[in-house]
């Protein structure tokens, strides 16, 4: 085997190992990427059952609670 032969063979086990290198950093972002979107759906559903929720309160207690973010939002200007 001649000198020309081995560097060949160390450049091609060398772009092998990059391109594995290159291919697990494409997994490790993807598998991110799926967290990331499986976090937000579930943020999501979470946003969706507080407003659910908060609909389903009588108009009553949105007054209440209206008339109470007023008043708290009028005492923080009065001080």
């Amino acid at each position: 085997m001649g000198i020309k032969d081995q560097f060949q063979d160390k450049a091609n086990d060398l772009s092998a190992k990059a391109k594995g290198a290159m291919g697990g950093e494409k997994d490790e972002a993807s598998e991110r990427a799926s967290q990331a979107r499986d976090d937000a759906q579930e943020r999501g559903s979470q946003a969706q059952e507080q407003a659910r929720e908060r609909s389903a309160k009588s108009p009553d207690d949105a007054q209440r609670a209206a008339r109470e973010q007023q008043d708290k939002f009028n005492q923080d200007y009065d001080a």
